[in-house]
């Protein structure tokens, strides 16, 4: 029972992670699917279709997020000396609580509009740089990508933030999310949700761990040296960053859906081959070793192995990645929160007490 493994905690019509398979099905659609069609504000269409009555086709989702965008940028005034020298995640969960809080499709627009406004201010702010407005016309990832950097993003740069986006939007009943839901079961409103989820995520067992691939792939070098480096960090019994998943006893899909948007994107220039071929090697030995040390594990590539290198190439520090993480994710959350208030119970589960017994309470 610790942990709730194979516990049922919720019915849902969101999403459903296979992990004999290695399959993710969002609202019916393969991951596959959603990454070759569909850009994130279809998913968000998707995702929320049934849940707000309000919300209509896709092409006016995405003006209306553009427009919440816009809306909160406004909380940029609000980030001072205090919040720029918490960590990026602390810093946007700190202001995203700002919201007012509400069940209806504006707010939950300005909860996904949020970090994917800030992420990028924070990020400008703490260089001494101004934060950039939004642009209500663009797409989601367009926009970040802009007011990260000022200059319009290349479609391929755009397609790639995108790709990830979509394969973040939604997993299940991962932590954060069950967070959420917890929460959303009091009726306390989505915003209180969505700052409970982004507490869950900052804890590096569920959100943290794209940021120290890198520093493992800066520690590694070279291509040459991956085995040796890899074989004398499992001897210490120290833990390869980007390997393992709780659910997928198989390789995570969303680890190959990234690998596809890097090799799109060394393709058009936006990654310096070398890096990728450098990720590559370490992943083979990885691999290899891991299947060595620990026989009886299913210890394969996960997502956050090819997220660090995807979100290094488009400009993101590594400390702000788990802040790009829940601009994704942003959008299950709602939709697991306005599901479970609509459909199901206060969340209550039972405990079993194993703690001393005196002979009166006996």
């Amino acid at each position: 029972m610790s942990g709730l493994d194979d516990v049922i905690a919720a019915e849902t019509a969101l999403s459903d992670v296979d992990g004999e398979a290695g399959r993710l099905i969002i609202r019916g659609r393969s991951l596959d699917d959603l990454i070759a069609h569909f850009r994130y504000e279809d998913v968000l269409t998707l995702l929320w279709a049934t849940l707000f009555p309000e919300c209509g086709a896709v092409d006016r989702l995405g003006a209306e997020l553009g427009q919440a965008r816009a809306a909160v940028f406004e909380l940029v005034h609000a980030v001072d000396a205090h919040l720029l020298g918490l960590p990026p995640v602390d810093c946007i969960r700190s202001l995203l609580s700002r919201l007012e809080d509400g069940s209806g499709l504006i707010t939950a627009l300005r909860l996904v509009a949020t970090p994917a406004v800030l992420t990028p201010a924070v990020i400008r702010l703490a260089r001494g740089l101004d934060a950039i407005p939004p642009d209500p016309a663009l797409s989601h990832a367009a926009d970040m990508l802009r007011m990260l950097h000022v200059q319009p993003a290349s479609p391929a740069q755009v397609a790639a933030l995108d790709r990830y986006l979509v394969s973040a939007s939604d997993h299940g009943l991962n932590a954060s999310t069950f967070a959420a839901r917890v929460i959303a079961s009091t009726h306390a409103g989505l915003t209180a949700a969505l700052v409970g989820a982004l507490c869950a995520l900052k804890g590096p067992l569920h959100g943290g761990a794209p940021g120290p691939v890198l520093d493992m792939l800066d520690a590694v070098g070279l291509p040459a040296a991956a085995e040796l480096w890899l074989e004398t960090t499992l001897a210490r019994g120290e833990r390869l960053m980007g390997f393992g998943h709780r659910i997928y006893r198989v390789r995570d899909p969303r680890a190959d859906a990234i690998k596809g948007t890097l090799e799109m994107l060394a393709q058009s220039g936006g990654l310096d081959p070398e890096r990728l071929q450098l990720a590559e090697a370490v992943e083979h030995a990885a691999l290899k070793l891991l299947a060595r040390h620990k026989p009886g594990r299913p210890l394969q590539t996960n997502l956050e192995f090819y997220t660090a290198l995807l979100l290094e190439a488009l400009g993101f520090p590594r400390e702000a990645f788990t802040c790009v993480f829940a601009a994704g994710r942003a959008g299950g959350w709602v939709a697991h929160a306005r599901e479970q208030v609509l459909r199901g119970r206060l969340i209550r589960p039972l405990s079993r007490y194993v703690g001393p017994m005196t002979s009166e309470a006996a």
